[in-house]
């Protein structure tokens, strides 16, 4: 995809205290059990401007899971505001990094139902839903390249109506605009544009849960892959 380089002409706010945005994710690799973690602390001698920040879901994403063929999923609707926070002079690291958190009570993404979601070009069956829980969304944004880099932590629950309801299947990994690769799946996402539309993509693991029919059903552990797209506005806080 060929990007035009989004410009964000906001005003600068200067702040004696600025505050931290911590996170911490553990990478996608078969052979790293470390968990790393991302501090991101603007100096107190350079300026910072404050950023809320709007996300919202977009149809045409795709969600995948062992070796089964990937969901088609309208997830147009999903939400959430957040705060970031960026040096306006910038550092030599990071020129334009905006550390982003946002706010997981005010975070809604649309659960995998019929209405949503098509398996094999058919809807899903009636009473099965996927609810998505989000339990950490968070990372960072950049102004002038348009990368990003989300960490996204959240609960699956599987339900078939009152009939059933399996325990949840947790799912981490980094929604990016780069490249994701696991060992079985892997995607390519793209970055913002003039409109602040992108496509993220993460891969991740997912262990076995306290559900044999689970399981067997999904072939747990496995990995699995979601493909999102999105559009980010952001405004000077006031």
């Amino acid at each position: 995809m060929l990007c035009k380089t989004p410009s964000y002409n906001l005003p600068i706010s200067h702040h004696p205290s600025p505050p931290t945005l911590n996170c911490s994710y553990r990478p996608h690799s078969a052979s790293s059990h470390e968990t790393h973690h991302i501090t991101a602390t603007q100096s107190s001698s350079q300026p910072t401007t404050l950023f809320n920040i709007r996300f919202q879901t977009l149809e045409a994403c795709r969600l995948g899971i062992g070796r089964y063929p990937d969901f088609d999923y309208n997830a147009n609707g999903g939400t959430s505001t957040g705060t970031g926070i960026g040096s306006a002079a910038g550092n030599f690291d990071a020129p334009d990094k905006i550390s982003t958190i946002f706010d997981i009570e005010k975070l809604y993404i649309p659960p995998l139902t019929g209405a949503t979601t098509r398996f094999l070009g058919l809807p899903l069956p009636p009473l099965l839903k996927i609810d998505i829980a989000p339990e950490i969304f968070q990372g960072s944004i950049s102004r002038s390249s348009g990368k990003v880099e989300l960490h996204f932590r959240a609960k699956f629950w599987f339900s078939i109506g009152s009939v059933y309801r399996a325990p949840p299947l947790m799912v981490e990994t980094v929604l990016t605009s780069e490249e994701s690769k696991g060992g079985l799946r892997g995607g390519k996402g793209e970055r913002l544009d003039e409109e602040g539309k992108c496509r993220l993509v993460g891969v991740a693991t997912v262990d076995p849960i306290e559900d044999s029919i689970m399981n067997a059903f999904l072939s747990l552990p496995t990995e699995c892959i979601a493909e999102i797209n999105a559009q980010i506005f952001m405004t000077a806080a006031s």
